[in-house]
């Protein structure tokens, strides 16, 4: 396997460049504890290699911990995959850890080859969860990642919810994604690995400028420059998603109050839906819609052209309005806000996906939130 040395990591400070030490273990596997079985999603990378290490490391301290397992996604795309998927059943092997090698099968598509990867990868590794029978999956995300991903979800007009990126603990289904490295720098980990003498991939795609992740990557130094290193933007992340847990407790609170359901759909009481903080009120209405709406996530800033509109028809007396978005019926009639599902449109007039949509909560669900 390759080295690949953090670009950054001789401008941390000594913290931020030492090997992670076994007292630390407890507290990073600490969301291990209590479950009965843990599927470690390893590519070979530097990240989920200390992952994987760092993981069995902690299980030969820790009697009475979950089943480890294994798993590396070979998406095909790459010669190099299947020789760094064995090293990684190599170490596996060494280390204890049963490891198996899920392959993507079938043609590959030619645009948004990143997305279906993804995709893809969660779809094998979900089932591999099953099978082993591990209710969770983890995950080697690091402060690195969730900086990226900020910056990712600000460039493409992501909301509050978006931008409070990547959480610990986080439901997908039935299956829970852990990352307890979300904490900790990449630098931190490739030092754990070189001091364990443990070898890992480089995947050229990384460093591909084709794809934004590698670009944003690209500005990591001089955005670090200006104060926008990877601890401030995870820092960021983090009050985000405090603010968006208050957001969300206060829009259940709002929609106990005034949403009613029947057989036919939902209805607001729309003189005080008028008078709700907008943030609120579009939280309210995006819940409404995508519990009613037949196409997916709603797009955010599809949602705030709707509550635009919607607000200006409130505002004045018995005006006429209906709308449809993502499948979903708005209209306004006898002071209640009533959404339901509108008639299935033909398959060329829904409405299209892209990278920039942001998912808004179902309407009464509650739990983690990505």
């Amino acid at each position: 396997m390759l080295r690949l040395m953090a670009a950054d990591s001789a401008s941390l400070s000594p913290d931020f460049r030492s090997a992670v030490a076994d007292s630390e273990l407890d507290v990073l596997f600490s969301s291990f504890a209590g479950r009965p079985a843990v599927l470690l999603a390893v590519s070979g990378g530097p990240d989920s290699t200390a992952l994987l290490h760092l993981a069995a490391r902690w299980r030969a301290q820790s009697p009475g911990g979950p089943r480890l397992f294994a798993a590396t996604v070979d998406h095909g795309l790459r010669p190099a995959a299947a020789e760094e998927a064995a090293d990684v059943a190599r170490l596996a092997a060494r280390l204890n850890v049963p490891h198996r090698t899920l392959r993507w099968q079938g043609e590959k598509p030619d645009r948004g080859l990143q997305e279906a990867a993804r995709d893809a990868r969660y779809g094998l590794l979900t089932a591999e969860a099953d099978r082993v029978g591990a209710p969770a999956l983890a995950l080697a995300h690091t402060c690195d990642d969730q900086a990226e991903t900020v910056l990712f979800r600000m460039a493409r007009g992501s909301g509050l919810a978006g931008l409070a990126a990547m959480s610990a603990e986080t439901a997908r289904g039935e299956l829970i994604l852990l990352r307890p490295f979300l904490g900790l720098p990449k630098a931190r980990l490739v030092a754990t690995l070189d001091a364990a003498n443990i070898a890992y991939a480089s995947d050229p795609s990384n460093l591909d400028a084709r794809f934004a992740r590698p670009r944003l990557r690209a500005l990591a130094p001089a955005l670090a420059q200006e104060g926008l290193d990877a601890r401030g933007l995870a820092r960021l992340a983090r009050r985000l998603a405090r603010a968006d847990s208050a957001l969300e407790a206060m829009t259940d609170r709002v929609e106990a109050e005034l949403v009613t359901a029947d057989k036919s759909g939902v209805a607001i009481e729309a003189a005080r839906f008028a008078k709700l903080p907008e943030e609120i009120a579009l939280r309210l209405l995006g819940r409404c819609v995508t519990a009613q709406g037949r196409e997916g996530p709603v797009e955010l800033a599809k949602l705030e052209v709707l509550l635009a509109a919607l607000l200006a028809a409130l505002a004045l007396p018995a005006a006429p309005f209906r709308r449809t978005l993502a499948g979903a019926s708005v209209a306004v009639r006898k002071g209640r806000v009533l959404v339901s599902s509108a008639p299935p449109r033909r398959p060329t007039e829904g409405i299209a996906t892209n990278s920039s949509a942001e998912k808004v909560p179902l309407l009464g669900k509650t739990g983690p939130r990505s």
